[in-house]
């Protein structure tokens, strides 16, 4: 059986981190999932505003 990869949908981007493929943040190109990205969020530079 030969397995394809993803072209497209959910599972053809994961998390570079991580590895997951749920609730991803694309944004900017960043590739995380939400929970790496709130651990890694003050290095890179983002900021939390009220």
């Amino acid at each position: 059986m030969i397995v394809l990869p993803r072209k497209y949908g959910k599972a053809s981007r994961k998390c570079s981190r991580c590895g997951d493929h749920s609730a991803l943040v694309r944004r900017y190109g960043l590739m995380l999932c939400r929970q790496c990205f709130r651990e890694l969020a003050p290095k890179i530079g983002f900021k939390k505003y009220n």
